[in-house]
């Protein structure tokens, strides 16, 4: 049994923290939020962002970060990723040297383009930094759903430890070293979704979610490689399998966000009714900056950036689109003649 810490009380952190309850470990969860602290000590039950899914009485709850950190065999910082950066920066006085702390959010930082590791390991040097990521929405792992997600890690070591952690009969784990790999196709997959969302709110249909899907994963990819990540994982689990059930599950927070500002809401108005963190709205600008950065081509994450910030119709959008200039599906494919 391992003695776990989790920072970020969300439907994520909270589906995380039952999955690790119910694999015999102690679990100590962290919130910022006194009232959130409250709900989950009194009702044992996040009633809004995971209404039905029962706390086990053995999972402590806490406002105290240093409680929180202080002597866990590994923590889980699942804080939204607006707030990586300034939740680590709290941390660190509390963690101690060589440290496992496994970041389960997905984003990029705009100011900097850095994945949530690298902020992570900038702010709190002395800690392991891994990362799990893959198709898996809280709703479903806090309902025991059968799920698959993979654990990105420097050393072999860590990454097996923290498998044998997570792992369960309804929660299979991979491992892969390509941390960044796995970032970026987390991140940048809520981008895509927003785009998808966009067409289900403008009344399209699956041959358009489809082809924004595929040709998603192609930007996604292109710009991974370029950057230094494994095409291996844009092809896995964290890559394609992410963006699939991101574009297209009812649970997911970009999908929705989208949808609403295909029927003509605002950013701010989609954001505002979907009441959790809308993800890809963060990492929409900096996915665009990346493009820029190591010349790659992203024209549906340009046109979504060209609708959440610049005023644009979602339906010019999709137009511009598809009006581009024709090409190749694959331009490394040879011809015979």
């Amino acid at each position: 049994m391992a003695n776990v810490g989790i920072l970020g009380a969300g439907s994520w952190g909270t589906a995380l923290s039952i999955l690790l309850s119910d694999n015999g470990h102690q679990v100590t969860v962290w919130s910022i939020d006194k009232e959130e602290v409250k709900m989950l000590q009194t009702k044992r039950e996040h009633t809004a962002k995971l209404p039905g899914v029962r706390l086990p009485e053995s999972m402590v709850i806490t406002g105290n970060l240093e409680e929180g950190i202080r002597d866990k065999d590994f923590l889980v910082l699942a804080v939204p990723s607006p707030f990586t950066r300034v939740t680590a920066k709290k941390m660190r006085p509390y963690v101690k040297e060589g440290q496992i702390i496994v970041d389960v959010a997905k984003g990029i930082e705009e100011t900097t383009l850095m994945t949530l590791s690298q902020q992570i390991e900038q702010e709190i040097p002395q800690a392991d930094v891994a990362v799990l990521s893959g198709p898996s929405h809280a709703e479903e792992v806090g309902r025991k759903l059968p799920t698959t997600c993979v654990i990105g890690a420097k050393s072999k070591q860590t990454a097996i430890f923290l498998q044998s952690m997570f792992i369960s009969r309804v929660f299979r784990v991979y491992i892969s070293p390509d941390i960044l790999g796995i970032e970026l196709g987390g991140a940048l997959k809520n981008v895509i979704a927003l785009a998808a969302g966009i067409a289900d709110g403008l009344g399209y249909g699956d041959n358009t979610k489809a082809a924004l899907i595929t040709r998603g994963i192609a930007e996604i990819a292109r710009l991974g490689v370029k950057m230094g990540g494994k095409i291996e994982s844009f092809t896995g689990l964290t890559g394609i399998g992410d963006l699939i059930v991101t574009c297209a599950s009812v649970h997911s927070r970009n999908r929705k966000a989208g949808y609403l500002i295909g029927q003509g809401k605002s950013m701010q108005e989609a954001m505002d009714e979907v009441k959790m963190v809308v993800e890809g709205v963060y990492s929409a600008k900096a996915a665009k900056q990346l493009a820029l950065k190591y010349d790659v081509s992203m024209p549906i994450v340009e046109q979504v950036n060209a609708v959440l910030f610049e005023g644009k119709a979602p339906a010019q959008a999709v137009d511009e689109l598809m009006q581009r200039a024709s090409k190749s599906e694959s331009e490394q494919l040879p011809w015979e003649n």
